[in-house]
């Protein structure tokens, strides 16, 4: 059985699925699969053909020879380009991350096309998928970048400094969500030298912010539900977000840095800092919003922009893994190798059948044999909700 490894086309996407180094963890005698290159799909990530060859990948001759031959095809994200579309059947899988519910309906039209997709958005937040769940690969580089973003963008320095010339004080550094790219990015503004403060609508995000030395920040706000499945923030009623930016709003004006990571799976990212807050923030001062691609925490951000306003720079960016490639790629693959490795060992690669109790093959599949299988993917598209004896069937 092959594995494809395609070239990214997405624009402004650099990453690759899988790395050089882990090309023979995917390729061995116990899994028994070969690994077939497009030419070219490591160099903007820092990786050669030649890389690829060294460690036991075949290079193809062209895309349409991997799109031909892979029966299993490896992407960071799921091509949408007619070109390989059209070139696709019904005996190949695709893995990678596709956007299953902010974009229901390229599930629904993989399936159409026949297509098995294993959506790797969907891994459960279970113990032994932790090294599988790319989700949190890449907020960690989120969170990383966006820090160096606002330290590049930021008309002050992070830390003190004590000169012949006078003091210096430290920036204050706020982040607005303690998830996984929130506690990254608090983690890299310490390093930095600023003062750090975190906040988060889930009580058990308390512990998590702190253990960085960072202060927790507190609202007079009721949330006992705040948190849903997976540990990810959930939505609230509109009363509860006016109060809270309200509120919120107050701690905003006393920092020179807000980077906000806040988002609810499949929803519209809850809006946590409106115009007013802008206003209130020194000149010069930084917005890093990471929550950009489903509308974003800040009421000013443009998606893949950066705007003045107000004195006050707001960057909206919706891709940062992509602008630490090599190391993003690196995390990625790792994840990616270790779920082929989970799937192989159920014997879900290529035809065979999908019928498992598995947790993470049953949730991550997105479409087989024509239907989209995932349940809240369904529920997305409105369509009836199978029964679990029905999935995959």
């Amino acid at each position: 059985m092959k594995l494809g490894v395609l070239q990214e086309r997405r624009p402004g996407e650099t990453r690759v699925a899988l790395v050089p180094a882990q090309v023979p963890l995917a390729a061995n005698p116990k899994t028994g699969l070969e690994v077939l290159v497009e030419p070219g799909a490591g160099l903007h990530a820092g990786f050669s053909d030649a890389e690829y060859a060294e460690k036991g990948a075949t290079i193809a001759a062209d895309r349409a020879q991997v799109l031909a031959q892979a029966d299993v095809l490896l992407c960071v994200r799921l091509p949408e380009d007619s070109e390989t579309l059209v070139a696709l059947n019904g005996s190949k899988t695709l893995i990678g991350m596709a956007d299953p519910l902010g974009n229901p309906q390229l599930i629904a039209d993989l399936a159409g096309r026949g297509l098995r997709v294993f959506a790797l958005e969907l891994i459960p937040r279970i113990t032994r998928a932790q090294n599988m769940d790319v989700l949190s690969s890449m907020a960690t580089v989120s969170g990383y970048k966006a820090v160096l973003l606002a330290a590049n963008h930021l008309t002050r320095m992070f830390p003190m400094l004590m000169t012949a010339a006078g003091t210096i004080p430290p920036a204050k550094v706020l982040v607005l969500g303690a998830g996984v790219a929130g506690l990254q990015a608090l983690a890299t503004a310490r390093r930095l030298g600023a003062v750090t403060m975190g906040y988060d609508v889930r009580i058990a995000a308390r512990e998590q912010v702190e253990s960085l030395g960072a202060k927790f920040v507190e609202l007079d706000l009721k949330a006992d539900d705040a948190e849903g499945a997976g540990g990810y923030a959930k939505q609230l009623d509109q009363s509860f977000y006016d109060r809270q930016r309200q509120l919120l709003g107050r701690v905003i004006a006393e920092c020179d840095v807000v980077i906000s990571t806040a988002a609810v799976p499949g929803s519209k990212s809850p809006l946590l800092i409106d115009e007013a807050a802008v206003q209130g923030m020194k000149s010069g001062s930084v917005i890093v919003d990471l929550a950009a691609e489903r509308g974003g925490n800040c009421a000013l951000t443009i998606p893949d922009r950066t705007i003045q306003a107000h004195g006050i720079t707001i960057l909206g960016p919706t891709n940062l893994p992509a602008s630490v490639p090599t190391h993003a790629s690196q995390l990625y693959s790792r994840n990616l190798v270790n779920f082929i490795t989970h799937l192989s060992k159920l014997g879900l690669l290529g035809e065979n059948s999908t019928e498992t109790d598995d947790q993470i093959a049953r949730e991550t599949l997105a479409c087989d044999r024509g239907e989209v299988q995932s349940v809240p993917v369904r529920h997305k598209l409105g369509l009836p909700v199978k029964t679990p004896e029905a999935v995959g069937s």
